[in-house]
C-alpha cells in the first residue's frame, strides 16, 4: 500500500520537501476488520532507519493478524522534538482513520528497535490525549496520542551516562545537550502509572546498547505496577531485527507473540 504522509502540507520544523523532511507511514493491512495495529519504529541511532528493522518486521506481524505501519520518523540533522512529533502524529493518523484502515483504534501498539526503542518508549511516557479539546484545528491532532502498548527490541531508554548510547543522544540533542533535556528524554525516569503494558527483549552481552537500559525500564514498570515481560537473551550482538539466524536470541519472536495474544492483540 502506497506511503501516507502524516503532514500532507510540511510537517513541523521541516526545512525541505524530500522524504528525509516529510514523515510518512507505510500502511501493511491484513484482511478482517477491527483488527489491532502496531506502528513499528526501525533503529538506527537517530541518524539512519534500518530497513531490515521495518519491512520484515510488519510481515511478521501480519502473519500473527496484526496490521502494521512501519513510520519513517525524521533522523540527523534532525533533533528532538521531530521525532517525537512523528510517532505521536501517527498513532493519531492511524487512529483518526481507523475504519478505513479497519482497525481498532483502542488497540494501536508502538514496536521500536534500537533508538527506534526509545521513540516508542517515548510515546509511551510522553503523550497527551488531545481529544475533546475543541481549540485544537485539526482532527487528527484532536486524537489521543496514547499507544495502548509498546515493544521495546534492545531499546536506548536513557540519555545519561554510563549506560547512554552516546550516538543517539548526540544525533537527538546535539554534542553539549543541555542537562533538563538529557533528564526529560531519559525515559526511565518518566514512567507513571498510565505508562501502557510493554514488552522488552535484549542480550546481556549487546556492546551497542548496555542492557541495562532494558533493566532500567524493567524496574521503572515495576515500581509503578505496570504489567511487562522482559526478556534477557544470553547472546546476540546489536540490531539483530528478526534475529532468524542467531538460534540462541530468535525465539524472541514467539514469545512475544504470545505476550500480543495475551493482551488480546490478534
Amino acid at each position: 500500500m502506497k506511503e501516507l504522509l502524516l503532514w500532507p502540507n510540511g510537517a513541523p520544523y521541516a526545512e525541505g520537501v524530500s522524504d528525509e523532511d516529510c514523515p510518512a507511514i507505510t500502511p501493511y493491512l491484513v484482511e478482517g476488520k477491527n483488527r489491532p495495529a502496531v506502528i513499528v519504529c526501525p533503529g538506527g541511532g537517530y541518524g539512519r532507519r534500518a530497513h531490515h528493522e521495518g519491512e520484515p518486521i510488519a510481515e511478521w506481524l501480519n502473519g500473527l493478524g496484526i496490521s502494521a505501519f512501519v513510520l519513517r520518523y525524521r533522523v540527523a540533522p534532525y533533533q528532538y522534538p521531530c521525532a517525537l512529533l512523528d510517532v505521536q502524529r501517527a498513532i493519531r493518523t492511524v487512529r483518526h482513520e481507523a475504519e478505513h484502515f479497519r482497525i481498532n483504534p483502542d488497540k494501536i501498539g508502538v514496536l521500536g528497535f534500537s533508538a527506534g526503542g526509545h521513540l516508542a518508549a517515548n510515546a509511551g511516557t510522553s503523550f497527551n490525549s488531545g481529544k475533546g479539546n475543541k481549540a485544537i484545528e485539526d482532527d487528527i491532532d484532536r486524537q489521543s496520542a496514547k499507544p495502548n502498548l509498546l515493544v521495546l527490541c534492545y531499546p536506548v531508554i536513557t540519555m545519561k551516562d554510563p549506560f547512554a548510547h552516546t550516538g543517539s543522544r548526540e544525533n537527538l540533542l546535539g554534542k553539549e545537550p543541555e542537562p533538563g533535556k538529557v533528564e526529560q528524554l531519559s525515559n526511565e525516569l518518566n514512567v507513571s502509572k498510565d505508562t501502557p503494558p510493554t514488552f522488552i527483549w535484549h542480550t546481556s552481552d549487546d556492546a551497542g546498547v548496555p542492557v541495562e537500559n532494558s533493566l532500567m525500564f524493567a524496574a521503572a514498570l515495576s515500581k509503578h505496577n505496570v504489567r511487562f515481560d522482559l526478556h534477557v537473551f544470553a547472546k546476540g550482538k546489536h540490531g539483530l531485527g528478526l534475529a532468524e539466524e542467531e538460534e540462541h536470541t530468535n525465539g524472541w519472536t514467539d514469545v512475544c507473540a504470545s505476550w500480543l495474544a495475551f493482551n488480546e492483540f490478534k
